[in-house]
């Protein structure tokens, strides 16, 4: 209730008179026809309070007073010397504007607030648009993160109307980077997962892991995402085993990863470090959080399969020391007794098996006093 009051504050009629003639204003979000706009830059625009609260909570508060120099009218200048420093301080500011709001709409997106991210992506997209031109392929990774959104949401016309301008705009840019090409192929892959098409979902994330380890190497944590997808794909079509072969090579992935960094953290002391950002953050403690469960689950379903227990103390390990690097060190000591727990099962499992060959062979050597 508070901040639907401040958003009240900060709505302002629109007074159609004092648009210039054949202007009119829309709606950031919707672009329809809008009779709002923002009390504090007077730049942005909307149909109603309802979209102008959905973009003040995505990112127009972050943006609001930066706005305010890109969108308002260009002051008359007399000299040419002037008007080029103008123009360059408005572009520098939309691309601080750009990667701003996309930096925004994927940290939402990694974290499953999809519909709150769409606002963002749209800001990034106009700025990318207004930088490079509609037709550019920078404009491909916000189409990308609103195909993601929309998939997420699961607005799926939206998204697949993304992902075809993105594609269009790749086929139209000869030697398109790999990194384009991995992240497009992913998102196809979401969002033929979404619609339940495996198949070509399936292939899409075998042309992501190929564009991502070519670009990245084979054992990176950017193709790692590619197989974790995949993983996911096979575990709804109840390929168990398939799935459990590509949880295996991206928790080893991850593990090998974070031991780096760790490593590193190590050797600089107690100086600060950024490890991740916030999307990345969110991103692999969902992927080894999915794993985690997935192997405790074969570990109740399977209890004579040490395997199991061996990657669920490899993922224990991984999220303790991804918490490390953030300084949770409650976060550390919750995974790390749990690391300790499945490193004793795994010890006694161990020792259980070794006891039970050593009884085999003596039952093959005629001792008549060996158990299974």
């Amino acid at each position: 209730m508070f901040i639907l009051l401040e958003i009240f504050k900060m709505s302002a009629t629109i007074n159609p008179l004092a648009n210039p003639k054949g202007e009119k204003k829309l709606c950031e979000l919707c672009q329809k026809p809008a009779h709002l706009q923002c009390s504090k830059c007077r730049v942005a625009f909307y149909c109603d309070v309802a979209h102008q609260q959905a973009d003040w909570n995505s990112i127009h508060k972050r943006v609001c007073e930066l706005l305010i120099p890109v969108r308002a009218s260009t002051p008359f200048h007399s000299l040419q010397a002037d008007r080029d420093h103008h123009r360059v301080q408005a572009l520098k500011r939309l691309e601080q504007l750009l990667e701003l709001s996309h930096a925004e709409a994927k940290r939402q997106v990694s974290e499953g607030k999809y519909v709150e991210a769409l606002p963002a992506g749209q800001l990034s997209l106009r700025c990318a648009m207004d930088l490079y031109g509609p037709d550019a392929v920078e404009l491909v990774p916000a189409y990308l993160l609103l195909a993601e959104a929309n998939v997420g949401s699961g607005s799926l016309t939206k998204a697949e109307g993304y992902l075809s301008q993105a594609e269009w705009t790749v086929m139209k840019t000869p030697g398109c980077s790999l990194t384009i090409l991995h992240q497009l192929h992913r998102n196809l892959g979401r969002l033929y997962t979404a619609l339940g098409n495996y198949e070509s979902a399936l292939l899409h994330f075998a042309n992501d892991v190929c564009y991502a380890s070519e670009e990245f190497g084979l054992n990176t944590v950017e193709t790692a995402g590619g197989y974790f997808l995949m993983a996911e794909v096979f575990s709804k079509q109840e390929k168990l085993d398939i799935a459990n072969s590509l949880y295996s090579q991206v928790a080893s992935t991850w593990h090998a990863h974070l031991s780096k960094l760790v490593e590193c953290y190590n050797q600089i002391g107690n100086q600060r470090a950024q490890y991740f950002d916030e999307a990345q953050l969110a991103e692999v403690n969902h992927m080894l959080n999915v794993m985690l469960e997935a192997q405790e689950q074969d570990a109740k379903a399977h209890p004579a399969l040490s395997h199991s227990l061996g990657q669920s103390l490899l993922l224990c390990h991984s999220l303790a020391m991804r918490w490390f690097l953030c300084n949770n060190h409650d976060k550390v000591l919750e995974f790390g007794r749990k690391a300790m727990e499945f490193s004793l099962q795994c010890d006694g499992m161990m020792e259980h098996i070794t006891q039970y060959i050593k009884s085999q062979h003596r039952g093959k050597g005629g001792d008549s006093t060996s158990s299974p």
